[in-house]
Formats: C-alpha cells, structure tokens, sequence
C-alpha cells in the first residue's frame, strides 16, 4: 500500500487555486509522494530551482502555508534562452500565492535570502550541463546549493534517467542524464545520498528516445534522488 500522504500535503494537492491543468498532470507526476519523500512540512523554506511553469512552485506554497516561504530561482541563462517573462513571476504577484518570491540570478550565484529547508529541481538537472547554460560548472552549483540549505536540509533531484553508463553523453539531444552522474556530482559536494524514491520509474521506458517524444511523453523513466546536507555540516 502507498505510504499515506501528510495532511498538509494533500490540502495542498486538492486547493482551489491550483490550476485545471496543473491538476491533470498529478497522476503522471506523483506530487504527494514527492513531496511526502521530500519531507515538506507546514513553514518549512523552499527554493524551486528552474521552476518552469511553475507546477511544483504551487504545490509547495499551499503546502508550506504561510509560516513558510517559497523561492522560485529563475537562472538568468534560462531567461535569456527563452526571451520571454519568467511564468513564475505571475503566480508571485497573484495573492493566493502570498509567501511566493521570485529570484533571479545566474545559476552559479544560486543563494536565497534566508536558510533553506529543501532545495528541488524537476527535470533541469541535465539542463545544468547544457551549452545555453554556460555551461554551469555543476561543483560550483551544487556547493552553493549546500550553502543555501540549514544543516541537515534536504537537496532533492528528479530527472529523465539516460542509460547507465552513458555520462553526460544525452544532456543536449535526449534531455536525458545518466543517474549515477548526478549522484557522483552532489556527494562531491558534500551531501550524503540518502535514497530514492521509485514513483516516477518505467522500466518500460528503453531511455533512447527524446523525452519530448510523442511515443514517450509524460511516461519516461525518472530517478527521485534526495540528498542531505550533514547536520554538522555549516
């Protein structure tokens, strides 16, 4: 049996100001698990890195509720790329979304205001790796996403899994990372791997395609590694 979902989780998922199509997408990317295995809870401080539309950013800001804060950290290299308004910025000016900040900066400077709770990136980590984003050196990211967080704060990565082995080989071409790339990464940078959760596996995914496939679509094969940053760590 599925392990129950928080409380403050499941309000979060049912709250009328989430939007319709945002709703929709639940089934296929298992919020309430994710942010259970997150560990979110009531106040807690949250960066959204590379929030895109802005999906998870929601969830988190009903779910941490008003004690709590969420930063969505747009990189200025994405911004740039996309040369349009981040989508996040309307959901921060929208009043239901009150403990809602915007934060815009290059990647490597990533850093929030006050110490974090949980760092959460969705299907960007690959991005990091690619020409448009520098490309980023991933040491200097990841340390400074271990500055950001309290000592024993939660650093939480979800992507498309490439093939084992293949590197950083299908950054660019696939969207696709090779998991154990991103595990080697972040314990370089000082946090430990404290495990996965397997909700977003298909192991019917063969990881070849292109995750905008329409053959693969919203069913690729996904990794949900969370790391922690030591309690004795500063």
């Amino acid at each position: 049996a599925a392990a129950a979902i928080p409380a403050n989780i499941a309000a979060a998922l049912s709250d009328p100001s989430r939007p319709a199509a945002d709703m929709v997408r639940d089934e296929a990317r298992h919020p309430g698990e994710v942010l259970a295995f997150a560990g979110v809870k009531p106040g807690a401080k949250v960066a959204d890195l590379i929030p895109g539309g802005g999906y998870f950013t929601r969830i988190f800001s009903k779910a941490v509720g008003p004690k709590g804060k969420v930063y969505a950290y747009v990189p200025d290299e994405l911004t740039k790329m996309a040369k349009r308004e981040p989508a996040v910025n309307a959901i921060a000016r929208d009043p239901a979304y009150a403990n809602v900040t915007v934060i815009l900066n290059t990647l490597p400077n990533f850093a929030a205001p006050e110490k974090l709770d949980l760092v959460f990136t969705a299907q960007n980590y690959h991005d990091m790796h690619d020409k448009f984003m520098g490309p980023a050196d991933l040491s200097v990211v990841n340390r400074q996403v271990f500055k950001a967080l309290k000592p024993g704060g939660v650093y939480m990565v979800i992507d498309h899994a490439a093939e084992a082995g293949s590197g950083l080989r299908y950054t660019e071409d696939l969207h696709r990372i090779d998991p154990a790339v991103v595990k080697s990464e972040v314990t370089a940078a000082g946090f430990i791997f404290e495990g996965e959760s397997k909700v977003l596996r298909d192991p019917a995914d063969p990881r070849k395609a292109n995750v905008y496939d329409p053959s693969i679509r919203g069913k690729t094969d996904q990794f949900v590694y969370k790391f922690r940053k030591p309690a004795s760590a500063r």
